[in-house]
């Protein structure tokens, strides 16, 4: 009976989840592999003629099978990294996305290196406001959620990074009658994707990721009226707001902040050129 090696169970895997459509398929392999036998992408080559045993081949082609069906890598191996930083994810968070850095370099360059509160509204896993919190030492937030499974992912995202002094989580569903404490700033990255949109999103994002922190309704701009006509309720006097947008959404947003009274609004683009991230204060010019 022939031996399978690793470089056999790879290839075959390479095979199965090119024919399910993945452009990745040789990323996601690897990282499959990683997670599957604990082998770095360089010990992969270098022990690709290791012999496998019947029991690990079954669990990896378990593994593969669940991408082949278009379930994201992300959610099978439990972790994305964003901003350099390991973040837990699950059924119940968006998967954090390069494109959303965006909005932690912007927010970052408003925020001295002195005490300020931040509300991260919408928080999912956590991956906002814990990575301003990772370049900002002396600030200090509250991530909200209406999902109690994405609040015990951040949570347990801030205990790993070593942040659960300066960070706590609440589900809260800030809408309702909002009697909480004023913030000197608010991020989110609010659901934005229009409803009728959503049929079209890929398989991976429609048929895994929560509806929930995807629909932005009918236009798509729903959250963004919301949160922004709380403004007086949410920012202390003078306070910044910084929103995560859709393509061709900034110039909308941005209006919307303008006719509520907000000023110095600026539009900040992804490494891309998309206008991906809208910032303005609220108070006395």
């Amino acid at each position: 009976m022939s031996e399978t090696t690793l470089y056999d169970l790879k290839r075959a895997a390479e095979r199965r989840i090119q024919a399910s459509g993945s452009n990745s398929f040789k990323l996601d392999v690897e990282i499959l592999t990683e997670y599957a036998f604990d082998l770095s992408r360089g010990r992969q080559f270098l022990e690709q003629s290791r012999v496998i045993e019947d029991a690990e081949i079954r669990r990896f082609n378990d593994l593969v099978m669940r991408r082949a069906a278009g379930e994201p890598i992300a959610y099978i191996v439990g972790e994305q990294e964003f901003w350099s930083l390991p973040f837990k994810v699950n059924e119940h968070t968006l998967i954090p996305r390069p494109d959303t850095e965006t909005l932690i370099e912007a927010s970052c360059k408003y925020i001295p290196d002195e005490e300020l509160t931040i509300l991260d509204i919408g928080t999912g896993s956590g991956c906002i406001l814990l990575s301003i919190l990772s370049e900002k030492p002396n600030a200090s937030g509250i991530g909200i959620d209406q999902s109690e499974g994405a609040i015990l992912v951040a949570q347990e995202n801030a205990g790993a990074l070593s942040l659960g002094e300066r960070a706590s989580f609440q589900v809260t569903d800030i809408f309702d009658d909002w009697a909480g404490e004023r913030f000197d700033m608010v991020v989110s990255n609010p659901p934005y994707i229009p409803s009728g949109d959503l049929a079209g999103l890929m398989k991976d994002v429609k048929d895994y990721e929560p509806e929930t922190a995807l629909n932005g309704g009918s236009s798509g701009l729903i959250f963004y009226e919301r949160i922004i006509a709380l403004a007086p309720e949410i920012l202390k006097e003078d306070g910044l707001l910084a929103f995560e947008v859709g393509i061709h959404q900034a110039e909308d947003v941005a209006a919307i902040m303008d006719d509520n009274g907000f000023f110095d609004i600026f539009l900040h683009e992804d490494l891309a050129g998309v206008q991906r991230v809208v910032t303005g204060f609220h108070g006395k010019r």
